[in-house]
């Protein structure tokens, strides 16, 4: 049976050359670089996933919801004719083709608003710490 192999104890950094400190600053700079990238991907596919979740929920409400307004402005454009237009059929509808015009521009409006809020999904969580970590290995540089 093979003998566990025991790592040494990390060494006192006072005691490196300069080329492994430079070399463990370089693969620790690297190692981080991925994480924030890797986090910048999290980030924007949490967002797009959200977007997307959204805009299908949306949608399918949408289409139910105009499917009873259909019905609904049908039985509104007959009301309108039999007791407002003495049985003349098409001012009824041309009221209600009023109405949906106004209901679709409210509706565009909406919509505008929240793609506007959702859009573009920027990692801002990444970025802000990709600033941070300029920032501290700029003061770092410095000293």
């Amino acid at each position: 049976m093979p003998e566990p192999t025991v790592t040494p104890p990390p060494s006192d950094p006072s005691h490196k050359s300069v080329g492994e400190l430079v070399f463990d600053v370089s693969e620790k700079t690297s190692a981080l670089i991925r994480e924030e990238f890797e986090l910048a991907k999290a980030e924007v596919t949490e967002k797009v996933t959200k977007l997307l979740r959204g805009s299908v929920v949306g949608i399918a409400a949408g289409v139910f919801a105009f499917l009873a307004l259909i019905l609904i402005m049908d039985g509104i454009a007959w009301l309108l004719n039999e007791e407002v237009f003495d049985g003349k059929t098409w001012p009824g509808f041309l009221v209600e083709a009023a109405i949906f015009l106004l209901i679709a521009a409210a509706a565009g409006l909406i919509a505008y608003r929240a793609v506007q809020a959702g859009a573009p999904p920027v990692p801002s969580q990444a970025i802000e710490e990709a600033k941070l970590t300029k920032t501290m290995l700029e003061e770092g540089k410095n000293k």
